[in-house]
Formats: structure tokens, sequence, C-alpha cells
């Protein structure tokens, strides 16, 4: 049974509470030294898991560690770096070419807008979010599948896609919080609340809220 924005407002404040409690100081999980190695290694990750993406950028930064750098590797040099990754040789082309924009149309910076970040080859809205709060300090909440799940499993929205329970968690939880908030879900996800490790009462939140 669906819960009434109040209901779902005090398991915001609660979630809100403990994820504070267990992470106060969240870190991105994904190395990265400035704007560009970051956009990067988000755009690795995506079916990728983040402890995969540490293993193979620092080769790739070290011989490539700026756009100007690997605008001018091939994307077989790149795919040769990541070819671990899932879905490499499309993502190896996307590094080549966003990388080329970089320097052409930006100077070699990463953009910091939305529109200009999801124009770039590779880029999706996760991406541009995790990098838009990341590095620019900009309100965003990146919804990735652990995100997805919790979301779903603790009622906080009905998690149809990505795009719906971005805008059902922007609501519950206050604008200040945004950028520690999808990290200390990512997280409790995967420490605590997995999808074969919790049932939606195992973990401690779970029996909280779901009694």
């Amino acid at each position: 049974m669906a819960l009434t924005i109040a209901e779902k407002e005090k398991r915001a404040k609660y979630i809100l509470k403990e994820l504070a409690r267990l992470y106060p100081d969240p870190k991105p999980p994904l190395d990265h030294y400035d704007d560009f190695s970051l956009l990067i290694a988000v755009l690795l990750s995506a079916q990728t898991t983040d402890a995969r993406v540490n293993i193979v950028t620092p080769a790739l930064f070290k011989k490539a560690p700026t756009p100007q750098k690997m605008a001018k590797l091939t994307p077989e040099e790149i795919l040769d770096f990541i070819k671990t990754c899932g879905l490499a040789p499309t993502k190896a082309k996307n590094i080549q070419k966003l990388s080329e924009i970089l320097v052409e149309k930006y100077d070699g910076r990463v953009p910091d807008t939305f529109e200009e970040l999801e124009a770039l080859p590779g880029v999706g809205h996760k991406t541009a979010s995790v990098v838009m709060t990341q590095c620019f300090g900009h309100p965003a909440f990146p919804v990735d599948t652990h995100i997805h799940r919790l979301a779903k499993r603790w009622k906080l929205s009905p998690g149809k896609n990505v795009e719906q329970v971005e805008t059902d968690l922007k609501k519950l939880f206050p604008i200040s919080t945004w950028h520690d908030v999808h990290l200390q879900i990512i997280f409790y996800g995967r420490e605590h609340c997995s999808a074969r490790g919790c049932d939606g009462h195992t973990c401690m939140i779970c029996k909280k809220i779901n009694g």
C-alpha cells in the first residue's frame, strides 16, 4: 500500500539521520584528481563496478591526464586500458570524441551546465548529475541502481524509472543534503541493504521502517 506524503517525509527524516550517523563525511567512490578525471571515471562506471573503474583508470590517466592528451589517443589505444569494463569499445570511442570536444569547444575544461554535459558523447543525466554536484557544487541528485532499488524498497518512490525516483527523492530530502545523501544511500545499499543481502526486513533501516 502506498504511503502518504507525511509518512514518506517521516521515513526520509529517519533515514537521513541514520545515514548521517553511519557516513558523516562521504567521499566519492571513484578515484579522480580533477573535473576531467571524474567525468571519465563516471562515464566508465556504467554497467561496471566502481572498484573495476578504480583499477583501470590509474594507467589510463597516467597516459592521458588531460583532455588534450586523451584526444590524441585513438579509440583503440584507450580500449587497451579499459577493456575489462562493460561496453568498453563504445566507451573508448566516446572518451576520445568527448575529449576532442572539450579541447575544441571548451578550451580543455569540463562545462558546468547540464545541457552542455549531456550533449557530450556517452554522458547521460546521471553522469552529468555526479559531475555537477561533485565538481561544481550544483544541487543535483544522481540516481544509480542502488538508489533506485532502495527508494522503492523503502517506499519513498514507486521506482518506475530513474527520472521519477530522482523527482520523488528531491521532494523528500532537503536540497542541502543532496550532495551527501546520494552517496550515503549508495554506501548503505552496498554494505547493508544489497539486492541479495536484504529482503526489505533484514537491515537496520528496513527493520525500523518496514516493521
